[in-house]
């Protein structure tokens, strides 16, 4: 039956056949409505975001700030895909001899994102950049043989391991309708059609992951596209949020009303939820931020009071290093601070003793040692579970 969301589309005949589903392209008809309910979560959701903007353009690490955020947002939305990397797997200074295929997914997230940023100097967001932006997160990693880069040619569908076309959970448009609803998609992106830009978001996101463009990969392009469409309306400046906070904790509620969306047509309930995701992972944003200023100024002074004057200066260079890499080896931070191995030793030996770091391993080579306090704060919603 149809609705304002789409139809159902009859493919092939016989055993083979199968029904995929066609979105109707955005924005819906009838418009959403906006009630009373919808127009206060709109208001909060603006003004949390508001709020986190303005707090992280006032950071003076500002850089570190949205190294750490696009670092726990490439997890959260990895571990909702089912990713088995943590937070302390991403920091690990031995990566390059440690890495696996589920931590690699998430180091390809964060070079995506970044690329992304760079690239929206350049290019509006459309099926282009979308396109580039898949080649980036598949690159030589899980899915690299799914045609990184290219809208698939093939009909895909989604379901639990080892499901088929016929025991689906979901079905996307096949390869001709999702090539006309991307197209769409491009246009209504680019469009200017008066709906708050948050709501406008919700939206989106839902058409693309209803769309599932491509074999592998969608759901973390999607929430992508979150963060550079309001980076692109100047909601922000920076990536300074982590959306997929709320969606991997309320993780089968997204796929529900995703569905929901598809089976009724109830936009509004969608975007509810969507708006509450916002309220919710700014608050943890703006939170996490504080804690992290508190931490900061905090350590700073058992510094200053803790170090010999003749080891300030070099100690300064370690903290600093160690709130852009929580988790430190001695041969690789020595030789990142320009330090001798000697000199790094007696500084670390020293920040344990102040309670700053803790030895994690008990490895005589290749001793690892964490910021614990920091680590604690970043971990909040990443665990695995």
């Amino acid at each position: 039956m149809e609705n304002r969301a789409g139809f159902y589309r009859r493919n092939l005949t016989g055993e083979m056949a199968y029904n995929s589903f066609v979105p109707v392209p955005l924005p819906p008809v009838p418009p959403i409505s906006i009630a009373h309910r919808e127009l206060d979560l709109l208001i909060k959701a603006n003004s949390k975001l508001t709020l986190l903007e303005g707090l992280a353009i006032r950071i003076p690490n500002i850089n570190l700030f949205v190294s750490m955020y696009v670092r726990k947002e490439a997890l959260l939305s990895s571990q909702i895909e089912g990713t088995q990397a943590t937070l302390d797997d991403i920091f690990d200074p031995l990566l390059d001899s440690n890495i696996n295929t589920d931590v690699s997914d998430v180091i390809n997230y964060i070079k995506a994102t970044e690329f992304a940023v760079k690239r929206l100097n350049e290019l509006p967001l459309c099926n282009r950049l979308i396109k580039e932006i898949h080649k980036v997160l598949l690159e030589n990693v899980r899915g690299q043989e799914k045609n990184p880069g290219e809208f698939r040619r093939s009909q895909n569908w989604i379901g639990g391991q080892g499901s088929i076309l016929k025991n689906a959970r979901y079905i996307p448009p096949n390869v001709e309708d999702m090539e006309i609803a991307m197209s769409d998609f491009e246009k209504y992106i680019n469009s200017d059609d008066g709906t708050a830009p948050l709501v406008k978001v919700a939206l989106l996101h839902y058409q693309f992951e209803t769309i599932h463009p491509f074999l592998d990969g969608n759901g973390r392009v999607g929430r992508l596209l979150i963060i550079l469409f309001l980076l692109e309306q100047k909601i922000f400046s920076v990536p300074a949020l982590y959306i997929s906070y709320f969606l991997k904790r309320n993780r089968l509620e997204y796929y529900d009303r995703m569905m929901e969306v598809r089976r009724t047509g109830d936009y509004e309930q969608w975007i509810r939820f969507f708006l509450q995701a916002f309220v919710e992972s700014a608050e943890d944003a703006i939170a996490t931020i504080d804690e992290l200023k508190a931490l900061h100024e905090k350590s700073f002074a058992v510094l200053l009071t803790g170090i010999p004057k003749r080891q300030l200066e070099n100690a300064g260079k370690l903290f600093t290093y160690l709130e852009a890499n929580p988790i430190i080896d001695i041969t690789k931070t020595a030789q990142q601070l320009g330090l001798a191995y000697n000199t790094m030793a007696r500084l670390v030996e020293a920040f344990v003793k102040l309670g700053l770091l803790r030895q994690t391993n008990t490895k005589s080579k290749n001793r690892v040692y964490a910021y614990e306090d920091y680590l604690q704060i970043l971990r909040r919603g990443t665990e695995i579970g």
